[in-house]
């Protein structure tokens, strides 16, 4: 896979951030690219800063074998920008910021914050499930049935995939 300098003149000159996007994280962040998609390019990461495909795609938006997650419905500038789930949900999972152009606070998607019973007052559903998580990240549908904001990416995963990602929120 393609190679990326975490040293020296990054994007704003400083050693420690990838030289592609200006992060302290592999993937696109604000490069030009192409096709339907002009901000995300062939991801420029080493598998072996990730422990899990399910990290990987947290991060970059590809998957370990490269191949782009690509979304089915969702906010315009990740259409032009690219992105990835660490993008509004940090890399903690914790969320609780709001987005660029949003007026949903990302929620928090750590593995036990997700099944657990106790929710806050404006969470009117019951806890989620593997199946109900894998459902939220391609569906966009809460556990309860109620479609989430259009903040939300609908995204485009294989089974596997979406698999390896909710393995990988139960390590955050």
């Amino acid at each position: 896979m393609g190679g990326f300098s975490r040293t020296g003149g990054g994007f704003y000159g400083h050693s420690g951030i990838y030289s592609e996007n200006g992060t302290s994280y592999p993937g696109r962040g604000m490069n030009p690219g192409g096709g339907m998609y002009p901000g995300r390019v062939s991801p420029s990461y080493n598998r072996s800063d990730f422990e899990s495909n399910g990290e990987v795609i947290y991060y970059t938006g590809f998957n370990d074998s490269g191949g782009l997650i690509e979304i089915e419905y969702g906010p315009r500038w990740l259409y032009v920008h690219g992105g990835s789930c660490v993008e509004c949900h940090r890399t903690d999972g914790r969320g609780g910021y709001r987005v660029m152009m949003g007026f949903e606070v990302p929620s928090d998607i750590r593995y036990e914050s997700l099944i657990a019973e106790d929710h806050s007052e404006e969470e009117e559903h019951p806890p989620y499930t593997e199946e109900t998580i894998k459902r939220a990240i391609r569906e966009g549908i809460d556990p309860a049935g109620k479609p989430f904001d259009l903040t939300m990416p609908r995204w485009k995963m294989t089974d596997k995939d979406v698999g390896d990602v909710v393995e990988y929120l139960k390590t955050l």
